[in-house]
C-alpha cells in the first residue's frame, strides 16, 4: 500500500480529479450559453390555389424580440456566436380533419432588412398520407444576422398537387439553437 503514498500517484489523482471537474465544468457553461429561440405565426393558403404552380406565401414581419431574449440568456446580440435554424414544422390549424395532401414541395426562405434572402428548409415529394403536420428539412447555416435584427420574414414557395376548396390556415413553428458567451465567457 506504499504506493498510495507516493508523490507520483497524488500527483496522478489529483489531475485525475482536477481534469474531471473542468470537463464537468466546460458541460455547465455550454448548457449556460446554449438556448434556443421559437417564433410561430399562422398564415393562410387561399382556396382555389392552381395545380402544380408554384405560389408564394410570406408571414407578416416577424418581431425577434432578440435583444430582450438575449437579455434573459444572460448575454448580447455582440456576444452570439451562431443561431442556427433546428425545426421547422407546418402545422394545419383550420379547417379541422384537413392534411396536407394537397401539398408537392414547400422551400421556405428567410429575409431581414438589409441581408439577402436564402432558403432555410424544404420538403421535396410530399406524401398524400402526410397529415396534419409537416417537419421541414433545413440548412445548417449560421443566420444570426436575420435573427439579431428587429424583425425578419418567412417566404413558403409551394406547389400544389391537388385544387383547394377551402382557406388553409397555417401554422408555422420555428425553433432557433443560439450558442452564445454568456457575460463574456
Amino acid at each position: 500500500m506504499n504506493f498510495l503514498k507516493t508523490d507520483s500517484f497524488r500527483l496522478k489523482v489529483l489531475l485525475l480529479a482536477v481534469s474531471m471537474i473542468l470537463f464537468d465544468g466546460c458541460k455547465t457553461v455550454d448548457k449556460l450559453t446554449h438556448f434556443n429561440m421559437d417564433y410561430d405565426e399562422t398564415i393562410t393558403i387561399p382556396s382555389t390555389v392552381g395545380i402544380n404552380l408554384p405560389f408564394n406565401l410570406i408571414t407578416p414581419n416577424i418581431k425577434t424580440n432578440s435583444e430582450e431574449t438575449f437579455q434573459i440568456n444572460d448575454t448580447h446580440k455582440d456576444l452570439i456566436e451562431e443561431i442556427v435554424l433546428k425545426e421547422l414544422t407546418l402545422n394545419i390549424v383550420s379547417p379541422v380533419g384537413a392534411d396536407f395532401s394537397f401539398l408537392k414541395s414547400i422551400e421556405v426562405y428567410i429575409s431581414a432588412d438589409g441581408l439577402d434572402e436564402i432558403k432555410v428548409a424544404w420538403k421535396y415529394d410530399i406524401d398524400n398520407d402526410v397529415g396534419a403536420s409537416i417537419q421541414l428539412e433545413t440548412v445548417g447555416d449560421d443566420l444570426k444576422e436575420y435573427i439579431k435584427k428587429d424583425e425578419f420574414d418567412l417566404k413558403l414557395t409551394t406547389v400544389t398537387d391537388e385544387l383547394i376548396l377551402s382557406n388553409h390556415d397555417i401554422e408555422v413553428k420555428s425553433k432557433f439553437f443560439v450558442d452564445a458567451k454568456i457575460l463574456g465567457i
